[in-house]
């Protein structure tokens, strides 16, 4: 049976993280995950708005954490290839009572050491934001965007090219501890049981890590899903938002409210509602928080139309606040009492994207304090790969000049495969290049964008099809969008070429 020094369980942005951190040191590594491919959970499914801190209590995890990520974003995205922008942010106050509490905001960023904040009048807010509404303003510099999918997949393969093995679709079922030093790892995967054993376990299941603790004997914390929708609009509205813009959150409330938010890509998103569910697994949307969205997208931006709603989809939180309480709880970050072979990770919402550096430095620190090894040759960044394409954006995003360079490259990059987002045959060939699982039309378009413009789809999902049928030699029963439950195809509507 193979035995490692430690597996991490869940391949979200926070196992990955942990992952590539442990990856510097001479140990010998494993993630499991019960997804096809790294960041198919929650990780993918946010703002990707890299958090200035001022929403977290002084001293706790939180606060501590997304300061530490926030300040180690920009280097650990240049270093991945992994696009970032600080945007810079608005929280508006639009009452006399949501004064007093942004007032209290900028206080407790202050507390946190948030740099640079700004109270603003509303003629200064318009400078910033022509249209905006509001009495006061508190602007964050620190605030930015980050592609969530891009950077959760970039951890991974950073962490892979350092020796880390990744065992996709592997849903842990059972822990036992088979010595005083050991623990056995039993997973179920597409072709039966399979088993492994470990000398530490670290626990970032995300959604499901409160049901991984319990497996490991730790029942402490219950995880409360909560859902989140959103309405991805088209790029053609790109020029239209500035920088971010919130509103002030209720006291109470279980999110930081509706907001505009900027992607790196050009798209603008929409949300996020906020509604605890009973399914941890609903990512679902609903049509009456569509079209509140809807309504108040138009609110916020009057020029939209109808078809400049692309897409919707939703995000879960794993919360360890139960609905009758709402609010936010600290991240848990922790041995396992009496058992500090387990580190469990719990709760991890937001700013976890944010804080995904400082917590995977956190948790490595950790399991190197109870398991200490020597260090290893390690680069932070990606060597060069014939064939592989790593840029932070897409070929199309470049100047002229450089997409022509490309090409004479590497003729593939002037075959288009994807019209929305102009995305080129080599760029979906280096997305398969560098997928080490299953191979998935997800897991294509969260590496390069095709699938993600106007037609969803449409255009390019038949050349992708012809790709992986033609050249990788997938017959097409087994074209899978995100895993064996998703098989795309069930026949050929005719034989022949």
């Amino acid at each position: 049976m193979e035995l490692f020094d430690i597996v991490i369980i869940g391949a979200g942005v926070i196992g990955n993280a942990v992952a590539r951190e442990l990856s510097r040191k001479n140990y010998t590594l494993a993630v499991l995950d019960k997804e096809a491919d790294a960041g198919f959970g929650i990780s993918s499914r946010n703002s990707g708005v890299v958090h200035s801190g001022i929403h977290y209590t002084p001293g706790s995890n939180r606060a501590i954490l997304n300061i530490a990520g926030n300040a180690a974003m920009e280097s650990l995205c240049r270093d991945l290839s992994v696009p970032f922008i600080r945007t810079g942010k608005l929280t508006i106050a639009a009452s006399q009572e949501e004064q007093a509490a942004l007032h209290e905001l900028k206080e407790q960023g202050e507390a946190n050491g948030v740099p640079g904040m700004e109270m603003m009048d509303s003629a200064t807010m318009d400078q910033l934001q022509p249209g905006i509404a509001g009495t006061e303003g508190l602007y964050t510099p620190s605030t930015g965007i980050v592609n969530p999918m891009a950077l959760t997949i970039a951890l991974a393969e950073h962490a892979h090219l350092h020796g880390v093995s990744y065992r996709f679709l592997h849903k842990v079922i059972r822990i036992t501890q088979v010595q005083d030093s050991r623990f056995q790892i039993e997973s179920e995967t597409p072709q039966g049981r399979s088993a492994l054993e470990t000398r530490m376990i670290i626990n970032c299941a995300g959604m499901h890590a409160d049901t991984i603790a319990k497996l490991c004997g730790y029942h402490q914390h219950t995880i409360y899903p909560c859902r989140g929708e959103y309405y991805v609009l088209d790029k053609r509205l790109d020029q239209s938002l500035n920088l971010l813009i919130y509103p002030v959150p209720g006291t109470h409330s279980s999110g930081l409210g509706i907001h505009l938010t900027k992607t790196v890509e050009g798209n603008i998103l929409i949300g996020p509602s906020n509604e605890y569910i009973a399914d941890r697994m609903d990512c679902s949307t609903t049509s009456e928080i569509m079209e509140m969205l809807k309504s108040e997208g138009k609110t916020l931006l009057p020029t939209l139309v109808t078809s400049d709603f692309i897409r919707s989809f939703s995000g879960l939180r794993p919360k360890l606040t139960p609905p009758d309480v709402g609010g936010f709880d600290d991240f848990v970050i922790r041995y396992q009492p009496a058992c500090d072979s387990v580190i469990h990770v719990l709760g991890i919402e937001s700013p976890g994207l944010t804080a995904a550096p400082a917590i995977g430095k956190k948790v490595a620190e950790m399991a190197h304090h109870i398991l200490p090894v020597s260090e290893k040759p390690w680069r932070p960044d990606f060597p060069d790969i014939p064939g592989i394409y790593r840029r932070p954006y897409p070929a199309s995003m470049y100047s002229l000049d450089e997409r022509k360079a490309l090409v004479d490259q590497d003729p593939d990059f002037g075959s288009i495969i994807c019209r929305c987002e102009e995305i080129s045959l080599a760029e979906v060939r280096s997305a398969l290049k560098r997928m080490f699982g299953p191979l998935t039309y997800a897991g294509i378009k969260n590496r390069c964008r095709p699938m993600s413009g106007r037609c969803q789809g449409g255009f390019c999902m038949p050349r992708i099809a012809h790709i992986l049928n033609g050249e990788w030699g997938i017959p097409h029963e087994n074209h899978m969008l995100k895993g064996p439950d998703s098989v795309l195809y069930t026949g050929l509507l005719r034989d022949g070429e």
